[in-house]
């Protein structure tokens, strides 16, 4: 068996352990975007001085995990300005139609509408029925939320509160409820949420002095924003619509706002291939969105690292040092994130998967770039530049 020369083992080691110093950085670099963005609201949030009238838009396609309770959550708002929802189905014989329906007998009081929308205007199915739902809707405040957020009975009233200060936008953390039992690949999906991309949004927050991008849990905007950037069609064929909307509102000239009211998505009980389907999606998503900041996600990732560092070096006590202070650094930034401003106490339960989580990550980095074509909703993409292109 080949040996490498002691220079290349050399190269291994050096570069192991100066990529683990990087994610030792950027983990601090978390820590101080976390208490950047905890300083910034203490004592700032405040009742909405305006109470603007909001139109909910909810594409719909099938049943998804945890819908029914999270519609009716939508539906029991504590909000003293109007408020409406919009459904958009592109077929009227999807069984999300009868939920909806059982929804409004439920709460009569709530304005519902349902709105078939019949044509295929671009590749995003979900973006362009929100096009065809917009003329429908009343409200000088737009939200946008997929079928499987929970809300608090006072999501409106944040939302009304956050675009009071000015803002054009709001958007919100959220945090991934796991259907239980849950299954390790649930357990993995959540604790990335928690642990990984939210410290890495409080990261660019920090570093890019606000939010210049908006994250999918929540997309509430001025109608005049909206009508700015040139609506939902402008942004009809791209897979981060969230991301889209958000940077070309801040491009436009409004302030993005990242509220800290934390909404929640449901996880299903993920076998291994629908994980894996999922998460490259997300992460082949924020490739293409996001290219510089996604390239350096590689040196986020101080614990894979440092374990390499630990093997290149022959299991050196300096190695076995940076290990510890990787995982410290680790789990400093998942109780700072995690549990002490999302409040996901499923943080606390599966801390011990952090490692499993960085590794899975690594090799889904790697994977991103391994393909340009995704799989969403049954159908199969190719991406182009952000924008996706059907694939027969």
């Amino acid at each position: 068996m080949a040996v490498a020369s002691p220079d290349i083992a050399l190269a291994i080691e050096v570069i192991c352990a100066l990529l683990t110093l990087a994610g030792l950085v950027y983990l601090t670099m978390a820590l101080l975007g976390a208490r950047s963005f905890v300083r910034h609201w203490r004592g700032r949030t405040q009742a909405a001085v305006d109470t603007p009238t909001i139109s909910i838009l909810k594409p719909m396609k099938g049943m998804d995990a945890g819908m029914v309770a999270a519609l009716e959550s939508q539906c029991a708002q504590q909000y003293a300005g109007r408020f409406e929802i919009i459904f958009g189905v592109s077929s009227m014989d999807d069984p999300a139609v009868a939920e909806i329906e059982s929804l409004r007998a439920k709460f009569p009081a709530v304005p519902m509408r349902t709105i078939h929308c019949t044509e295929r205007l671009g590749a995003s199915g979900k973006v362009s029925n929100l096009v065809q739902m917009l003329p429908h809707a009343l409200g000088e405040v737009i939200v946008v939320n997929d079928s499987d957020i929970r809300v608090s009975p006072y999501y409106l009233a944040h939302i009304a509160a956050g675009l009071s200060g000015g803002a054009g936008m709001v958007t919100m953390p959220y945090i991934g409820h796991c259907a239980e039992p849950p299954t390790l690949w649930a357990k993995l999906e959540a604790l990335g949420i928690a642990t990984e991309f939210f410290p890495s949004v409080l990261t660019a927050r920090m570093l890019e002095r606000g939010i210049h991008f908006a994250l999918g849990s929540t997309l509430a905007m001025r109608r005049e924003a909206l009508e700015k950037i040139g609506g939902f069609v402008s942004i009809v064929d791209y897979l981060a619509d969230d991301y889209e909307l958000g940077a070309r509102i801040a491009t436009a000239g409004y302030r993005v706002e990242l509220y800290p009211e934390v909404v929640e998505t449901s996880i299903p009980r993920y076998r291994f291939l629908a994980f894996w389907a999922h998460q490259m999606r997300w992460f082949r998503a924020v490739r293409v969105s996001r290219p510089g900041g996604f390239l350096g996600l590689i040196t986020t990732l101080a614990v894979p690292w440092a374990l390499a560092t630990c093997i290149a070096s022959g299991a050196a006590l300096w190695s076995f040092t940076l290990l510890s202070l990787a995982l410290l650094a680790r789990v400093a930034v998942a109780l700072t994130v995690g549990v002490g401003i999302l409040r996901d106490g499923q943080v606390l339960r599966d801390i011990w998967l952090l490692p499993l989580r960085d590794f899975a990550s690594l090799t889904l980095w790697l994977g991103s770039y391994a393909s340009d074509v995704i799989e969403w909703r049954g159908e199969r993409f190719k991406l182009r530049k952000g924008k996706m292109v059907r694939v027969d």
